[in-house]
């Protein structure tokens, strides 16, 4: 299957909630952390909701 590297490139301080909710579900904790995720519908709506704090690269 496909997959997403997705790193922090944006503080998460003054974002909701639900924000993030989402980027410790993606199972990322500090700026600058790089994680590698199974591209599926749930995540790519995850990444909607943070998009502007992420860079997303497809593997």
């Amino acid at each position: 299957m496909a997959k997403y590297r997705i790193t922090q490139i944006k503080s998460k301080n003054g974002e909701s909630k639900r924000q993030k909710a989402n980027l410790l579900s993606l199972g990322i904790h500090r700026m600058h952390q790089t994680v590698e995720i199974e591209k599926n519908p749930i995540t790519e709506g995850q990444l909607a909701k943070v998009r502007h704090l992420v860079e997303v690269e497809e593997i």
